[in-house]
């Protein structure tokens, strides 16, 4: 079997990623997935797609992060990691599009427009 390689985006966060046929071992930026997401809640939304398709320990998995916060790269790694088993095997889709995995969230980070304080905010205004 072939590596596949897909991309998973979560506001700016860029996951790169490679799976391969294996024991279930999850490299992110050489290093194991739990040292690299420390807490229970993001190992889970790593693990996720695997649960759903019930592969897990079947594959192992490469990646490369760039960009966002932990919780945006825990969340495009997801994705990627669900586009991949997608191309494997086309029968996980349904059960992965029924989660939401398969969906890029769109939401990003509004611009801070000028003459304000943020995106949306005003500078405190001083009547006298």
């Amino acid at each position: 079997m072939e590596n596949t390689k897909t991309i998973g985006r979560r506001k700016c966060a860029v996951a790169r990623v490679y799976l391969k046929e294996g024991t279930g071992k999850i490299t992110v930026n050489g290093r194991d997935y739990k040292e690299y997401f420390p807490t229970a809640i993001l190992q889970n939304t790593v693990e996720q797609a695997f649960v759903v398709t019930d592969t897990v320990a079947k594959f192992d998995v490469t990646v490369t992060m760039d960009g966002g916060g932990v919780k945006g790269q825990a969340e495009a790694l997801r994705l990627g990691i669900s586009r991949s088993l997608c191309e494997i095997n086309p029968e996980f889709r349904p059960a992965l599009k029924k989660e939401g995995f398969l969906m890029r969230d769109p939401r990003m980070v509004e611009r801070k427009k000028f003459g304000q304080k943020k995106a949306r905010k005003r500078f405190q205004f001083s009547k006298r």
